[in-house]
């Protein structure tokens, strides 16, 4: 709950590259999972969305890992994206409605082809999910990138079962 957040904050960053607006200020949704080919951003939703930038940001990540010699991860930026989505968590209790994020829940978006957990927009409420949403208008390419992901998320997410078994 709140992993994808990472990602989103990633997005932001390089699409703040391009646009020149302050990041904060771009919404971008982000679904599927938090490593590679099943993070899916959608950029299409977003108002400087390219397409030149997903493999940018399923892989930005990785970036931080080579430019630290394999010896660390974006560690500043997750403590950013864990306050941010904190400060997010805690708008609602405050009862300010109409908080919507990308983050990683148990959803029935996929669950007919048995992928039980799936990051995309939700919607908080004072008591956690209030609803989730599907993904939205997305392009035929986002669509074949989401496609691409379920087999892989499907993987990790049976491991995380067997892990804790």
């Amino acid at each position: 709950f709140g992993i994808t957040t990472l990602d989103v904050v990633r997005a932001s960053r390089f699409l703040f590259g391009i646009a020149g607006n302050d990041p904060a200020q771009i919404p971008v949704t982000v679904v599927g999972g938090h490593s590679g080919v099943t993070i899916v951003p959608l950029l299409s939703q977003s108002s400087v969305g390219t397409a030149a930038l997903v493999h940018r940001i399923q892989y930005g990540g990785d970036e931080v890992v080579q430019a630290k010699d394999d010896a660390g991860s974006a560690t500043l930026s997750m403590a950013y994206a864990a306050a941010k989505f904190t400060n997010l968590l805690l708008k609602p209790l405050k009862s300010e409605a109409g908080i919507v994020t990308p983050t990683f829940v148990k959803s029935p978006l996929f669950a007919a082809q048995r992928i039980e957990f799936f990051p995309s927009a939700v919607e908080l409420g004072p008591n956690g999910v209030k609803k989730i949403h599907d993904l939205g208008n997305i392009t035929a390419q986002e669509q074949e990138l989401v496609n691409a992901a379920l087999p892989e998320l499907q993987k990790t997410i049976e491991k995380g079962f067997a892990f804790v078994q």
